[in-house]
């Protein structure tokens, strides 16, 4: 096992897995572009790339016959749906309410699916090939992108189905903090896609199954309490916390939520996981150094 981690000086934050998002609209699903400024392709262009898929786009009439098909499925689906819940018994879990059947953005999401718009010599055109899933499959291969108080780093790995724990990190890119000028959350169909927007113009639609931790710390960097700053008792607690995680723990990582209570975090390179990345092991304690129950506090107090 080898973790990338950051040297001495710099903080690591989150991590977490990152691909180029993927098309759902039904005209480019499963599909993705690469684009310059005006909408050319530019997948040829990158430096290093190996040769990967080239998508054409369905063609809307194509897509309307399916759609007619699909309707009268759903009508069909709906009646069935409606005769099973009349009966006792449920008839399963319900959708997520992170994702969006609807598109603000159809130019991107709907008509054409670019996860890459970079001028010649623009930032987002260096981001590395294995972040693509139709050059690097997710079966053999993994990125995640990690946060540090400094920069965003892209690593990647060997996959071994099955073995989660074994990590390998290859460094393949980063980028300073404030080469990041804004990230967007973008909700439509499944809700994990975010786009990340650079100081050059340039930007990438991503995708991660931990969008949110992700992009929480992206969009703007905690600010962590030192522990000198902090009681002998509340001390004790965060220590405590620590040493009662992982052999490797880094030390802990506090930060002060708008209940006015603590927030421990405790960061361990032998936790890292290669289909979630790393969630983080936290707790929460009040201003006595006291460690809350979830139940007396709101859940968001956890995790924010």
């Amino acid at each position: 096992m080898s973790v990338w981690w950051p040297g001495s000086g710099e903080t690591l934050i989150a991590r977490a897995p990152l691909t180029f998002a993927t098309g759902a609209a039904t005209q480019v699903k499963g599909m993705r572009w690469f684009r310059d400024t005006e909408r050319k392709d530019i997948q040829e262009e990158l430096e290093g790339w190996p040769e990967g898929p080239a998508y054409t786009a369905r063609s809307t009439a194509s897509t309307a016959g399916r759609n007619t098909v699909k309707g009268a499925a759903m009508a069909v689906g709906v009646a069935v749906m409606g005769l099973l819940s009349s009966q006792a018994g449920s008839v399963g879990p319900g959708r997520s309410g992170k994702g969006s059947e609807t598109s603000h953005d159809r130019a991107d999401e709907v008509e054409d699916f670019p996860v890459m718009w970079a001028a010649p010599g623009a930032l987002a055109r260096t981001l590395p090939w294995q972040l693509d899933p139709a050059r690097a499959p997710q079966n053999e291969y993994r990125t995640h992108a990690v946060i540090t108080d400094r920069r965003l780093v892209i690593v990647g790995f060997p996959y071994v189905k099955g073995d989660e724990k074994r990590i390998a990190d290859e460094f393949l890119w980063e980028a300073p903090r404030s080469h990041i000028k804004r990230v967007e959350l973008r909700d439509f169909k499944i809700g994990n896609d975010a786009k990340i927007a650079f100081t050059d113009d340039s930007w990438v639609r991503v995708s991660s199954i931990n969008r949110e931790r992700l992009t929480r710390y992206l969009i703007e960097p905690p600010e962590f309490i030192p522990l000198t700053s902090l009681t002998q008792a509340q001390r004790t607690t965060a220590h405590d916390f620590a040493a009662a995680q992982a052999s490797d723990a880094r030390p802990p990582l506090i930060r002060r939520n708008p209940c006015g209570c603590f927030r421990i975090e405790v960061l361990a390179p032998s936790t890292v996981h290669a289909s979630f990345g790393h969630s983080g092991l936290n707790t929460v304690m009040d201003a006595n150094g006291s460690e809350l129950r979830l139940t007396e506090y709101h859940q968001e107090d956890f995790l924010t």
